[in-house]
């Protein structure tokens, strides 16, 4: 694997389980990181971020007292948080759609399926870092623009820049 070079980054390692947490290391270090620090829960990674901001988070899903998901969404969310564009990649040995949406929705900026691999790992730090996508406050919903692919839209128009001056403004 080449390209991205890891060695100037920070990451921030978030998982409840030791021996999974050392894996991730390795397989960081392995990749060419030497910034990587570590907490065993959501709340625990809120304190690391308050002394050093990392440039890149893997958060695992499952953890107590605070877990991955709601991690994401202190982050991205409370006027607290130490800086809410920095990128996150979940981790989850659950791979339902309905759970990658759900990370999706609360601000993840990519999900990765355990058992992980060296591999899957680089290139969603790739994708975070060379294919950023620009970040949206909406709503509820704060995070990386949740559409993929900039394909140019193709039909009928979804919505419109103004209103039709000649529609009911009851027509949907």
């Amino acid at each position: 694997m080449s390209g991205t070079s890891l060695e100037k980054l920070e990451f921030l390692v978030i998982e409840d389980n030791p021996f999974m947490r050392s894996i991730i290391k390795s397989v960081l270090r392995a990749l060419g990181a030497t910034v990587i620090k570590e907490a065993n829960d959501g709340s625990s990674a809120l304190e690391v971020m308050k002394l050093s901001v990392p440039d890149i988070i893997f958060v695992d899903w499952e953890m107590q007292p605070i877990n991955g998901l709601d991690f994401v969404k202190m982050v991205r969310r409370s006027k607290e948080s130490p800086d809410p564009f920095v990128p996150i990649i979940m981790l989850s040995g659950h791979s339902e759609h309905n759970r990658v949406l759900e990370a999706r929705d609360a601000g993840v900026n990519e999900f990765v399926v355990k058992p992980i691999s060296a591999e899957a790992l680089y290139k969603r730090i790739q994708e975070v870092i060379e294919v950023p996508r620009p970040f949206i406050k909406a709503g509820n919903f704060v995070g990386p623009d949740r559409r993929r692919h900039t394909l140019p839209f193709q039909g009928e128009d979804r919505r419109k820049t103004e209103p039709d001056k000649n529609s009911d403004p009851d027509d949907g």
